[in-house]
């Protein structure tokens, strides 16, 4: 399976335009993060998870033509807010979208997206099908997808194991039956969203906390905020096994 990190930033902070950090105004393209998305290819297939505000940029910058089905975490606006642009593929494909997702983010997605659900279509509006899912394994076209619930705060967001690549983003805490669910992954991507602590993320402290109990064969930060620092500082404060994902990163897992 090979793994593209889309996105691996955070609406959290200040905006960048009004901004003139050294993380906002680096030259390291690593540097310059997208919201949280990663795009899943296997065996002809391709699955996003999240659609942020930046997924139309994230789709042709990697020259996605083809797209299979879309997997939600949360209905967190910078996770679902790209949503209208999965048309192009409507329109391409000559078929509707596969979602999966919890009855939380439907409803968020009814509430936000209302001209979508309405029983008279407009003509061109994004056309989907939705799957319900909860915390058990479901399969997108013979690929298991293992929920990983955790919280954001008080609100739960599914993570996700598929095969040997565990992926959690916007988790504060994970109670030990749902972390258990990710031990022996070969790699593992969480979020720490800065140093300082925050109510609804992991700092970079407690993430690697966490990895270095899980302790994969490689792990990833993902959801980082311009508040942690410059890339490459930040890396070299890790252990070996765990680096600082990057958008347009690629693995073959």
């Amino acid at each position: 399976m090979k793994v593209t990190f889309l996105g691996t930033g955070t609406s959290q902070g200040i905006p960048v335009i009004a901004c003139t950090c050294e993380v906002c105004s680096s030259v390291d393209a690593r540097d310059n993060r997208l919201r949280c998305s990663v795009l899943l290819e296997y065996e002809g297939h391709s699955v996003v998870i999240d659609t942020g505000p930046d997924f139309r940029q994230q789709m042709l910058r990697e020259k996605v033509t083809k797209l299979d089905a879309v997997v939600y975490t949360h209905e967190h606006k910078d996770h679902v807010a790209g949503l209208d642009d999965i048309r192009a593929f409507n329109f391409f494909q000559s078929r509707s979208m596969d979602l999966y997702l919890s009855k939380y983010v439907e409803y968020a997605l009814k509430r936000e997206f209302a001209y979508i659900f309405e029983d008279e279509k407009y003509p061109g509006i994004p056309r989907i099908d939705l799957h319900i899912i909860s915390n058990s394994p479901f399969n997108i076209l013979g690929k298991e997808f293992i929920p990983i619930e955790v919280l954001h705060f008080k609100l739960p967001v599914f993570g996700y194991r598929i095969g040997d690549f565990c992926y959690v983003t916007d988790a504060k805490s994970i109670e030990k039956n749902e972390l258990d669910k990710m031990r022996g992954a070969r790699v593992i991507v969480l979020n720490a969203l800065r140093r300082e602590s925050h109510i609804s993320h992991f700092t970079l402290a407690e993430a690697v906390e966490v990895l270095t109990e899980l302790n994969p064969e490689r792990a990833y930060i993902t959801h980082l905020s311009h508040q942690m620092g410059l890339h490459d500082d930040v890396e070299k404060t890790l252990p070996d096994f765990i680096r600082i994902a990057y958008d347009g990163l690629t693995l073959e897992i």
